[in-house]
Order: structure tokens, then sequence, then C-alpha cells
């Protein structure tokens, strides 16, 4: 990074924290603070939602997915369009006309006190847990890329979400995201332009997919009936909309963001952009790993992305064999150079062969990497991105991406704490105190919480570990509660019969079989969501089956 790219990231992050700050100060009351007076458009709304769930995990880790893996993980998102139309035909009136503050009000009106604080409870924990997760993804990743302090930017980044987010609230979080998709889109068009440029001497557009197709990243649909494979059609139509109904339909992360639009109507066109736009801007993320897969079959690959692992090696006493494998590994690199120049279905096979020697390579080097220091974390896949920028885009566009990763980090990050806060406040503070009016005090109480769910947030970061894929981590943790909070709201909204008793025992049974089944079971992590909503589901009923068939007492 250069001084250009310097003024460009401080200049684009400074800009994002004192609009919001000055835009939305002086919040009143609560309807103001933690609703945004009820103002928000259509597309305030719709963007607010797609930035919150577009954290930077998303862009950071998505490319280096699709890198990996291909274009499958597109599956994942299958059943998102089809969950936000049921929301929005069913849920959404519901909190309209009881005109709730979070999400988990509804449940103390149908069933009782203990089901609101139970399920705004579990709530508390997986965001909580995810807020930690947003904000390290981005730091671990930029902190090991440029040398920064991790530790560092961990406070940073949580810093700077804490100061906009207590001040202007639910608006605040808003205002700030139209303006951070604005910056992550356009950061993110301006990298898939580049990559087809650097191709274009050498390849076609069609002949890169063409290329990615021999080595089978564009595979996008799994047809197989595997409980045991991550990602299928059948577990993104099922498990992914689950997820997807008990993610937009009950995180209050996301309610929270909807219910601050000016009318029903404002809030259904916006989940609707969400249903539109969705797939389409993932499957746009995950090309441009792919396509970045490609520039790497034409360009030279470093045998690790992550370079602190590559000085781990030059500077052990392991360094002779690590440049035997870096000339190994250069020199499979030259071979499907040549195979290339002479057509690639001419060699379709001699080109896959010699990707998966590469790749055995690497993965050589990543466990030598792992003799020389055994607490070294050797997967790379989450810093393909960011390398390539480093290495490969011009000055200026440099600080742009890092302020397009850094901006999805703090649009996430605020509307998961502006959502932790609202929820302590309303089903907690305010709820359990013998007055349940509002107060003088409550906005400034809410900021209190806020500020003190974003130090969480930052412990959190300070206290995780690098995983094998960030954005798996994110949807692994909301997939061990999804389902259990899905569950207790499609009881309350459709099993009329059930009470909250035969519900609550139903959900603390599904979500000990969630858990027990992710720490003893190799089942893809999507069908914990369908899982644990259809047990509670079904436990409810049956327990309600069980009491009306007791001969009454005479």
């Amino acid at each position: 990074m250069n001084g250009l790219d310097w003024v460009i990231l401080l200049f684009t992050l400074g800009f994002i924290v004192i609009y919001g700050t000055w835009k939305t100060r002086k919040q009143a009351d609560l309807n103001s603070y933690l609703r945004g007076g009820q103002e928000a458009n259509w597309a305030t709304v719709g963007l607010s939602v797609m930035a919150t769930q577009a954290s930077a995990i998303t862009f950071l880790s998505t490319p280096g997915q699709a890198f990996e893996s291909g274009m499958g993980f597109l599956q994942f998102y299958l059943g998102l369009p089809l969950a936000l139309v049921i929301l929005s035909v069913t849920i959404i009136p519901i909190f309209y006309r009881l005109n709730v503050y979070t999400a988990y009000e509804y449940l103390e009106e149908r069933f009782d006190l203990r089901m609101r604080l139970f399920t705004a409870f579990l709530f508390l924990v997986q965001r909580g847990l995810a807020a930690g997760i947003t904000i390290y993804a981005p730091a671990i990743v930029l902190s090991t890329v440029l040398g920064w302090d991790l530790n560092t930017m961990n406070i940073l980044i949580g810093i700077l979400v804490i100061i906009y987010t207590v001040s202007g609230g639910t608006k605040a979080v808003s205002l700030t995201q139209k303006w951070q998709m604005a910056v992550i889109m356009g950061g993110m068009f301006y990298t898939f332009y580049m990559i087809l440029d650097y191709l274009s001497p050498h390849v076609s557009f069609l002949e890169a997919i063409e290329l990615a197709g021999v080595h089978r990243k564009m595979e996008i649909i799994n047809w197989d009936f595997d409980f045991n494979e991550r990602y299928t059609i059948w577990s993104g139509l099922t498990g992914g909309l689950f997820l997807a109904l008990s993610y937009f339909g009950t995180d209050q992360s996301q309610v929270q963001r909807y219910i601050s639009g000016s009318s029903l109507r404002e809030s259904r066109m916006g989940l609707m952009f969400n249903a539109i736009l969705k797939i389409p801007m993932q499957f746009f993320i995950l090309l441009t790993g792919v396509m970045v897969f490609v520039f790497y079959q034409y360009f030279e690959r470093p045998i690790h992305f992550n370079q602190n692992i590559v000085e781990l090696v030059s500077n052990s006493d392991r360094a002779d064999d690590g440049d035997d494998l870096v000339y190994k590994f250069n020199g499979i690199q030259e071979e499907k150079h040549v195979m290339m120049e002479q057509g690639i279905m001419a060699n379709e096979q001699a080109l896959k062969d010699l990707e998966s020697q590469q790749t055995a390579v690497s993965d050589e080097y990543a466990a030598l990497a792992k003799e020389v220091d055994p607490a070294a974390e050797t997967k790379d896949s989450d810093y393909v991105f960011i390398r390539w920028i480093l290495d490969n885009l011009p000055n200026g566009a440099i600080g742009l991406l890092l302020a397009v990763i850094l901006s999805a980090a703090m649009s996430s990050t605020a509307g998961e704490l502006n959502a932790l806060g609202s929820t302590t406040m309303n089903d907690f503070v305010k709820r359990l105190r013998s007055d349940q009016t509002e107060r003088d005090g409550d906005v400034r109480t809410s900021q209190w919480l806020t500020v003190g769910w974003g130090i969480m947030a930052i412990i959190f970061a300070l206290a995780a570990q690098l995983v094998d894929n960030l954005i798996e981590l994110v949807n692994i943790l909301g997939s061990l509660f999804y389902g259990t909070i899905l569950g207790i709201f499609i009881a309350a909204f459709y099993l009329k019969y059930t009470k909250g008793a035969q519900v609550f025992i139903a959900a603390l049974l599904a979500e000990a079989v969630v858990l027990g089944m992710f720490f003893t079971t190799d089942i893809g992590f999507l069908w914990y969501n369908a899982i644990g909503c259809g047990i509670v589901i079904i436990f409810a009923s049956l327990l309600y089956l069980m009491r009306s068939s007791k001969p009454s007492q005479q």
C-alpha cells in the first residue's frame, strides 16, 4: 500500500462513520433509536437487509470458497427467495399489526414470558458470537497480509462500528449501509473487470468459463441425495429454506431492518428486492473467485496464499525442503502453460491431472509449515482474494478494496450490535422491571447496552481462532440455533392448539439434539435447520396430544 491507498481507505471509512453519526444524532425516544422512527423506504430497507447479511466474510471467504470448490456454494441460497416470499405474506403483517420492537415480543403474547426470554436468549448467544466473528474475519486476514497487529485491528473495527451505531441507532445503521453497499459492489465490479482485463490477452471470457468447467469449478447443482454432502440442491432447498426463514423471520438483526420501514408495503418491497438480487449477487461473487482460479492458470500462483506461512518455512531450518517444493510447484505451473497453449479441450485430462499434482504439492508445503510450527494456521482459502488484490490491483484500487472489506465488516457488525442492544433492552431490561412504560433514560440505557455488546464482540474477536473457512463458520453457528428458533415461531404462528410449556420442552429437546448431532455426526450443517425446526413442531404436537388424551379430573 502507498499513500494514495491510505487516503482512499481512510476517507471512505471516515466519511461513512462521520456521515452516519451526524445525520442521526439526537435520537429522542426508543421508537426513533430502535426503529429509526419507521421512516425507511423500500430501497433503504432492501439495502440494509442485504448489507447486514453480506459481511466482510462474504467478500473475503466466498471467492476463496469458489477458488477451492467451485460454484456449488450457491446452492446454499436456493431456498432464500421462497423464504422471503413466505415471510412477506405471513409474518411481516403480524409484526406490523402488533407494532413490535423485537420479534420476540409476540411470543409472550402467544405463549408466555418464559418463551419470549428463552428465544431471545438463544438469539443473543448466537448473534453475540457471530458479531465477534464478523469483526475477527477481516481483522485476521488484513493483519496477516498487511503486517498489522491482529488485536489492534479487532479493536479498531469494533470501535468504528460502536461510534455510529451507538450515536444514531437503527437509522444510523440503515443510512450508512446504503453507502457501504455502494462501495462494496463498486469495488467488486471493478475487481471483476480487472481480472478479465488481465486474462484478455490469453483467453476470452467464454473460454475462461470453459477452462473453469474443465476443472469442475462451474458445477452449480449437486443432485446427490447424501446427508453428509454439505452443499446439494436438496440441502439448499430444504435446510437453506429453513435457515432463511429463521434468519430473516426471527433474527432481530434482520427483523429490525424491515420493521423500520415506513409501511408494510415498503418492508415487503425491501425483502422482495433481496429475493430477486441475493442469488445473482452471490453468483457474481462466486464467479469472481472462479475467475481468480482461471487467472492463476495463466499467471504465477503462490504456493501458499498466506505470505506469513511462506516466510515461516523460508526462515526455518527446513527452508531447503520448502525451496524444493516451490521448484516442483512452479515446474508444474510451466507444464500447465504449455498444455493450455496447445489447446484446453485437447488436453483436458492432462490439465486436470496437473492441477491435482499442484494442489498436492501445495498441501505438502502446508504440512511442512505445520512441522515447523504446529500452531501455524495453514488453511489459506480465506487469503486467496486479498492476496490477489494486493498483488495485482493498481495503487488506489487497493485502498478501495480494503475499504470494501472493512465497510462490509462494519455494516454487518453494526446491524448485529443494534439488534443485540434492542433485544436486551426490550426483552429483558424493560420487560423485567416493574414499570414497563418508556422512561427518559431508556435511549441512553440502550446506547450503553449497545456499547456493552460491542465490547463483548471485540472480546470474542480477540479470543477467536481461524477455522477452515470463515463464511462456513458463521453459517454453521447460525444453523445450530436457527432451527429451534424457527420451530418456536412456526408453533406460535400456525399450531394454535399448542401451549407455552409444550413448546418450551420441545425447544429444549430440539436444541439438545442439534448440538448432540453437531458434535457426534458428519451431517451437513444445513440439515440442522430443518431437524431443529421439525423436532420442535413434532414434539410440541405430541405433548399436546398426550395432554389432551388424559382423562379429565372429576
